[in-house]
């Protein structure tokens, strides 16, 4: 994705409060029409708010997110697709991103559940060496690090990270779902083997569950991702905009039930839980630093 975070553009000013109600909305999973029936706004506005908060909080997760203090870190990939599915796309539309299958690369710090780094891309060696590597410039510390078994990741991690990581991938062995019964179930998981790949990983961290864990609350608190629907992303940059917003209300706003305070706060870079008030105010910040 190109960098988007420093293009917010003017708009007919809305309140504070205001621009509270409709983010409150989009960060509890609602879609871009039921934010605007429970709010009152125009979709346009809706969808502008969504782009500029989105930019500010990206602008402001890619400075808070460094020097962290993470020692486990578990990284995965999440399908969504944009404009159409990809057997459904126009032909004049094959293979340009954007269009059909898009995957979001996240990565989660095992102990603090601080969602570190995340990517909307391709699901390609490319965006996975990307990844990797503002993943690693984000981290103070030699990290045990688990993936899938995507072989992106064994490329990427190499060029990211080199020696310095204690590498494991957690390969899982999948059987299909027959008749009518797997129409809609993903393949079931018959079993997982450990592969250390570089350095010295824990045979007991090598897991994904928590990256998996923070897949379901993607799909439950951003709309586009649900299955099933039709609230899919008509446009990968308001997809891209979506996902910032979500990760900096996970991060700094919602309290996680099992930590009892903010992922941020447990990484150490919040004292308190951020109000939606605060969350709002990256975007006026931004706006009167370009005034």
């Amino acid at each position: 994705m190109p960098d988007r975070s420093s293009i917010i553009l003017p708009m007919n000013r809305l309140s504070t409060a205001k621009r509270v109600q409709i983010v409150s909305a989009l960060v509890e999973g609602n879609s871009i029409r039921a934010t605007c029936r429970m709010t009152g706004a125009a979709k346009g506005t809706v969808l502008k708010l969504l782009r500029d908060v989105g930019r500010a909080t990206e602008l402001f997760s890619n400075d808070a997110l460094v020097n962290l203090p993470c020692k486990r870190i578990q990284c995965d990939e999440i399908w969504t697709f944009c404009h159409a599915k990809q057997r459904n796309v126009p032909v004049e539309k094959a293979g340009t991103f954007g269009y059909g299958d898009v995957w979001t690369w996240t990565a989660i710090c095992a102990d603090t559940k601080l969602a570190v780094g995340w990517l909307v891309g391709r699901r390609d060696e490319e965006t996975c060496v990307q990844f990797m590597t503002d993943l690693a410039s984000r981290l103070a510390n030699r990290v045990q690090l688990t993936t899938d078994g995507h072989h992106s990741y064994l490329v990427a991690v190499d060029e990211a990270f080199g020696q310095n990581v204690d590498f494991s991938q957690l390969i899982k062995i999948y059987t299909s779902v027959r008749g009518s019964e797997g129409r809609y179930s993903p393949p079931k998981c018959s079993g997982c083997r450990r592969e250390p790949v570089t350095g010295d990983p824990d045979p007991a961290h090598v897991s994904t569950s928590f990256v998996e864990r923070q897949n379901l609350t993607m799909r439950m608190g951003m709309r586009r991702f649900t299955r099933l629907t039709n609230a899919f992303s008509k446009n990968v940059y308001n997809l891209a905009d979506a996902v910032a917003l979500h990760f900096t209300y996970y991060n700094f706003c919602r309290v996680h039930q099992t930590l009892k305070r903010t992922p941020a706060m447990a990484a150490g870079i919040a004292d308190h839980p951020w109000s939606l008030g605060e969350l709002v105010g990256l975007l006026e910040a931004a706006e009167s630093a370009s005034n």
